[in-house]
């Protein structure tokens, strides 16, 4: 960083809080530094493709919840159509996957929740199904309980209040002026989900995990409280004609036919 400072002759970095923080001049040359490093992935994909032959790496952001987006199938597609293409997938939340797309780290990603960033593209997939459970224990309480009486029940909620997770529950319970009795956080739906089965508390989950706990008997389900939410496959809209994004478009169509463009939102934020 030192190096970069005296190169480009400007503070880039502040130390805060034991924490670096960029300047004003360091925001603004991250933005033309962004830019930059999509224009250099487009330049070698279409310099591969003028020459004769499509290859390269993807790196895709998918979740640790890969069955509903179906990635699996589209990855093998690609690879039956482009061979020399190879695909790196990092599993990551969907905030992760939109902070990985921003900075250049990843070229396509799974996004669970709403299309809010204007500079990317969005293609609607699915929509996933989650419902509300709790301990196998409270099964009488939770399946005979109102909204007011779930809300009071306790709860396991995410450490991160940006999370679809969280979404989800304000819009079920915030949007009824309940607040929920929140007794334990988590950063990873599986520990959430031994966090439940273990009696700590209710949660949101998503609705294959739900009936394969009420299989084993070991959770109970809300008949009330229910929501879906969309999946979206997003890339930086500065690379919609770059010859590998296109190429791993053709291999999600063929799994996902009819899929289109959709416009972002961000005035949902």
């Amino acid at each position: 960083m030192r190096s970069v400072e005296e190169r480009l002759d400007t503070i880039l970095f502040v130390r805060a809080n034991r924490n670096l923080e960029l300047t004003r001049a360091g925001h603004l040359l991250l933005g033309k530094a962004k830019i930059l490093l999509n224009e250099a992935a487009l330049f070698t994909s279409f310099g591969r493709e003028i020459c004769g032959k499509l290859e390269g790496r993807l790196v895709v952001g998918s979740s640790s919840e890969p069955a509903s987006s179906r990635i699996a199938e589209v990855v093998r597609a690609l690879r039956d159509k482009y061979p020399l293409i190879s695909a790196d997938l990092r599993a990551r939340p969907s905030s992760g996957t939109r902070q990985g797309l921003k900075i250049g780290e990843i070229d396509i990603g799974l996004i669970l929740g709403r299309p809010l960033d204007a500079g990317f593209t969005y293609y609607e997939l699915t929509n996933v199904a989650f419902r509300v459970a709790g301990p196998v224990a409270w099964k009488e309480q939770i399946e005979g309980a109102s909204w007011a009486e779930l809300a009071a029940l306790p709860w396991l909620t995410h450490s991160d209040s940006s999370m679809a997770y969280s979404v989800m529950l304000r819009q079920l319970f915030d949007a009824r002026g309940l607040e929920l009795n929140s007794v334990a956080r988590f950063d990873n739906a599986a520990v959430g989900r031994a966090l439940l089965e273990a009696g700590v508390g209710m949660m949101l989950m998503r609705e294959e995990h739900a009936s394969q706990g009420l299989q084993q008997g070991i959770l109970a389900v809300s008949p009330i409280a229910h929501t879906r939410f969309p999946i979206y496959m997003a890339h930086v809209a500065g690379r919609r004609n770059d010859p590998l994004i296109r190429a791993f478009l053709e291999a999600a169509a063929e799994v996902w036919p009819g899929l289109s463009p959709t416009a972002a939102h961000p005035e949902l934020l």
